[in-house]
């Protein structure tokens, strides 16, 4: 992940996430990530984004219901803990230029809806 981070060049990428911090924590060792990473306990980011919480079946639909098993299928049942946050919780991504104009974003529509990092890195070199 920090070999794609660093195709952004001089862009800041942040990651702003609802869990708590030691869950967090948790997240970085395994990740190893090296970026800004923003806790927002109280979702109003979330919020202001108008990013919202996915129904049941945009969660449970048989695409995502695939990969499950496809994840489950390499570890013991043992390995599956319960979740610790809003699993419904839609995510999104956007682009805000240096004077704070947001400038490009993508909505999920599901848990697996995420552009590539090319369209990413596309829409910050728009930017510029």
């Amino acid at each position: 992940m920090n070999r794609q981070l660093a195709a952004f060049g001089d862009a800041e990428v942040v990651l702003v996430t609802f869990t708590s911090t030691p869950e967090l924590e948790r997240y970085v060792r395994w990740t190893g990530i090296e970026m800004v990473t923003l806790i927002d306990p109280d979702r109003s980011t979330y919020r202001a984004y108008g990013l919202g919480s996915a129904g049941f079946w945009q969660i449970w639909g048989l695409t995502n219901l695939k990969r499950y098993v496809q994840i489950l299928a390499g570890r013991k049942l043992t390995a599956i803990r319960r979740p610790t946050e809003d699993t419904r919780q839609l995510g999104g991504d956007f682009v805000i230029d240096r004077s704070g104009t947001l400038t490009w974003g993508h909505w999920a529509e599901g848990p697996d809806d995420r552009p590539t990092v090319q369209a990413l890195v596309d829409a910050v070199r728009t930017c510029d």
